[in-house]
């Protein structure tokens, strides 16, 4: 064995209990509600950006963030701004996110899922109305899709923006992170803030930076830095700090970024590969698309009639 496998960290085992909840909290990409049209994911991008950009400390970003998205994973659209409207009150609607979290997270690490239920009920903690202008350009601008320099791009619709992946990165690093012993804080926002450059650079994938070559480090470094610009001082040097972590992977902070980052492209995928593969069969057998109440056996009777399912 080599030197360098030796040092290489290897991944815990029990990441494969997360896998079902992190491909379940990735599809928040692509749901979609009136008020939120690009997808629960952009949506949690903005509002995440916004209290950060305010100076509300990442590790409690972290946690609020990750807590309502895993309500959103039962619930969908129904937050807390939605169930006030229709008429539930605060303490209600609360009580019904929690719930939420209770119900998704039961393969989460005992002691951060317990914050995670606790942190859903916390006040955003800024009055700040919109998020730093770099965040809408990150939500327009999609990602690349597989490329390889050998071969042609492949380009599976929906694309996902660079606010999605950033968010599901955030998410995944936070729920990786007891596995890794590390505290959440850092690699979420190292997930947050991974693509800033995108928000100038569209991006190729990595067939393109093959070719950007000796090009791509400086070009990353000063657009980077001309995002960060936007921010005050204080909250740019956390960016730079948490940035730490993207270039090696020898501590836990930076392991549960880049287990974050690599489990969201190749689950990315996964979806794409789901979907491609799903058959009529899945929709009413496995997930009973006619399903249990008082019209199910008319409504089979119905199916089976105009010879859609035998």
């Amino acid at each position: 064995m080599s030197l360098a496998a030796m040092n290489t960290p290897v991944a815990p085992a029990r990441l494969a209990g997360l896998r079902p909840l992190l491909s379940e909290l990735l599809d928040l990409k692509r749901v979609r509600t009136p008020d939120h049209p690009e997808g629960l994911s952009a949506h949690g991008f903005r509002r995440a950006w916004a209290a950060l950009a305010a100076g509300v400390d990442p590790g409690r970003v972290a946690l609020r963030e990750t807590a309502l998205a895993l309500a959103a994973v039962r619930l969908g659209g129904m937050d807390l701004e939605v169930l006030q409207r229709v008429g539930m009150s605060s303490e209600e609607a609360t009580s019904l996110l929690r719930r939420g979290v209770e119900a998704a997270s039961g393969s989460v690490e005992p002691r951060l899922r317990e914050r995670l239920i606790a942190a859903v009920a916390e006040p955003p903690g800024t009055e700040r109305t919109a998020p730093p202008v770099f965040v809408e350009k990150l939500v327009r601008q999609p990602r690349a899709g597989a490329t390889s320099p050998h071969g042609p791009r492949i380009l599976m619709e929906p694309l996902e923006s660079h606010a999605d992946h950033c968010y599901a990165v955030a998410l995944s690093a936070v729920l990786v992170s007891p596995l890794m012993e590390a505290e959440p804080a850092m690699p979420f926002l190292a997930g947050m803030s991974h693509h800033l450059y995108n928000a100038d650079l569209p991006d190729a994938g990595f067939a393109g930076e093959v070719l950007l070559g000796e090009h791509l480090g400086p070009l990353m470094k000063r657009l980077t830095e001309r995002t960060l610009e936007s921010l005050e001082a204080g909250v740019a040097a956390r960016v730079r700090t948490a940035h730490g972590l993207l270039s090696h992977s020898s501590t836990p902070e930076a392991r549960a970024f880049h287990a974050g980052d690599a489990l969201d492209r190749v689950l990315e995928m996964d979806y794409h590969a789901r979907v491609a593969g799903f058959t009529l069969g899945q929709a009413l057998e496995d997930l009973e698309l006619v399903h249990e109440g008082p019209h199910q056996a008319f409504e089979q009777s119905v199916v089976k009639a105009a010879g859609v399912w035998p």
